[in-house]
């Protein structure tokens, strides 16, 4: 899938104002599925969390919309957000400098790879980041070596059956096969291989569980799959995304719900938890 580009149309696009991008924040907020998870989890996280001040580390911040989530979830929370591309990070410390949050949230260049921060943090986020670097187990080893005692780290990422999406692309002669996943160094995590790395870094407790089950797969394919590869063909399809979304995002939100709260014995996603 050649994400980057739609994602840098949809940032010229909403960037430009404030108001345009809290109503960006909004929109993927009520399309990805996984930020349904994530908020989910970030939630039941902060709800035990017994501390004043809270460090936490949004690792591969992109737009910063889920940075923009825990500045309003707690003024506790004291937020680093780090990503490997520097017109992101400037942008983003442009925004929050202007609505007023730059205290609470800082933005800066970091390579995972060779992570090495002087705070210590109580919580670590990694969305639709670990599938893009191959030194994988390096950066769980400097996740963990910067996390405080009982800290948690909570990835999303895709998993091994996140495969089952380019059987479509064969079916109905599409460029090829890795359309939706040519960015990826691998195409997603086995389960359990994932968790053995974890516990190669240091990690003593892991949850995982796969994400993007029957339900999330039609919604993926729904709000996603079908929008994204018309954006690929022509921007035109910009000017008609609002009447398609306006058909089909009901469904897509009761899929999404039932996604998040039905336990998933296969799914093309995985949330994980591991616990320092």
């Amino acid at each position: 899938m050649k994400y980057d580009p739609i994602k840098k149309s949809l940032g010229n696009i909403f960037n430009k104002l404030t108001f345009l991008r809290k109503i960006f924040y909004k929109l993927l907020d009520l399309l990805l599925l996984r930020t349904w998870h994530i908020k989910r989890e970030i939630r039941r996280w902060k709800h035990n969390i017994n501390k004043k001040n809270i460090n936490v580390l949004d690792a591969g911040a992109g737009f910063g919309q889920y940075t923009y989530f825990l500045s309003n979830l707690s003024k506790q929370l004291n937020i680093t957000a780090v990503d490997i591309k520097q017109e992101q990070i400037d942008d983003c410390n442009i925004y929050f400098q202007k609505i007023g949050k730059d205290k609470q949230v800082n933005f800066q260049y970091a390579d995972l790879t060779e992570l090495n921060l002087p705070e210590r943090f109580d919580m670590i986020l990694s969305v639709d980041v670990m599938e893009h670097i191959l030194e994988d187990v390096k950066v769980f080893k400097n996740f963990y070596n910067i996390m405080t005692p009982n800290a948690m780290l909570l990835i999303s990422t895709p998993s091994d059956m996140s495969q089952d999406h380019d059987h479509d692309e064969e079916q109905h002669n599409l460029p090829d096969k890795n359309f939706f996943v040519d960015e990826h160094v691998r195409d997603g995590y086995n389960i359990n291989d994932l968790i053995e790395k974890l516990k190669t870094a240091g990690f003593s407790k892991i949850e995982a569980k796969y994400s993007y089950g029957k339900p999330g797969k039609i919604s993926w394919i729904l709000s996603m799959k079908i929008p994204i590869t018309l954006l690929n063909l022509s921007k035109i399809f910009f000017i008609f995304l609002p009447i398609y979304f306006l058909i089909t995002y009901p469904v897509c939100f009761i899929l999404n719900f039932l996604d998040v709260r039905v336990t998933h014995k296969k799914g093309t996603g995985l949330i994980v938890k591991a616990y320092k």
